[in-house]
């Protein structure tokens, strides 16, 4: 099975020091980051979350064209995003609190209870959604649009 590997090199203390997170695995990119920009305006930064919630559409995206394409419908297209929210759990820890997933799709021979099944399902199989299993709150927002 493949492994994939990322690092951030960090210089200086929490609020004013800065990293540069690398994909090294892929070679796609040094993307900014620091602590005032992942708890404000990203203002051309990227963040954990951000992270998460790319790693999380990509994944979502791929399990729901897995599930409609076995089910004999694959799609059209599927446009996916995924919305990270970083809070304060119920101890009063910084933590990753909730994430929706929107989809919209186009899939000939599918009706909307269909594509949303198929949305619940690719979600419960994606292997992102199971590795944040500890968020609380995960929710699909399925739209089914027109060819």
């Amino acid at each position: 099975m493949p492994v994939r590997d990322a690092s951030t090199s960090w210089t200086g203390d929490l609020m004013t020091g800065n990293g540069v997170v690398s994909l090294d695995s892929s070679d796609a990119g040094q993307f900014p980051v620091t602590f005032p920009r992942r708890a404000g305006e990203p203002e051309g930064q990227t963040s954990p979350e951000e992270l998460v919630a790319a790693a999380h559409s990509a994944c979502f995206a791929m399990s729901l064209s897995n599930e409609l394409s076995k089910a004999g419908t694959p799609p059209t297209s599927l446009a996916a995003s995924a919305e990270v929210t970083l809070d304060k759990n119920a101890a009063g820890q910084q933590a990753i609190t909730k994430i929706v997933i929107s989809v919209d799709g186009v899939v000939p021979g599918v009706d909307q209870a269909r594509f949303a099944e198929a949305a619940a399902t690719a979600k419960a199989g994606c292997i992102i959604s199971r590795a944040l299993a500890g968020v609380e709150d995960i929710s699909v927002e399925a739209t089914l649009l027109d060819a």
